[in-house]
């Protein structure tokens, strides 16, 4: 048996797993990635003092400091953590009869749009 091709070709493979196992994540910018969401789909009803959004909850999304402020209802991001992040929650359809709400909205939000909102969120949720 030649251990030579054996050996070489465990040394590939390896650097393939590699190299796939190291894919890198994207930085997720608030400026450029997240207030662009925002200013698509939420900001319409969620700036104050109008917003139909805004007006029930109290959360306006117009700027990033109103956005960390939350709602009425307490904060709407945990910056770190998108499972328990109200925000990603509710995007993602686990906040029972909101998350339905959200879904016959005039402009859904799409699955792309809620992967970059769970990588902001999960990045620290700066306003970079």
């Amino acid at each position: 048996m030649d251990y030579t091709y054996t050996v070489s070709s465990i040394i590939t493979l390896l650097t393939c797993i590699n190299y796939v196992g190291c894919a890198t994540t994207p930085k997720i910018s608030y400026q450029r990635d997240v207030h662009p969401i925002f200013m698509d789909k939420c900001i319409v009803c969620h700036t104050a003092p109008y917003g139909e959004g805004y007006r029930k909850t109290g959360l306006d999304m117009e700027s990033y400091e109103a956005l960390l402020d939350g709602s009425i209802y307490g904060p709407g991001i945990v910056p770190g953590n998108s499972k328990t992040s109200p925000l990603n929650m509710l995007l993602e359809g686990r906040a029972g009869n909101l998350s339905r709400k959200l879904k016959n909205q005039h402009k859904p939000i799409t699955g792309h749009e809620i992967k970059i909102l769970q990588l902001w969120v999960e990045q620290g949720a700066k306003n970079n």
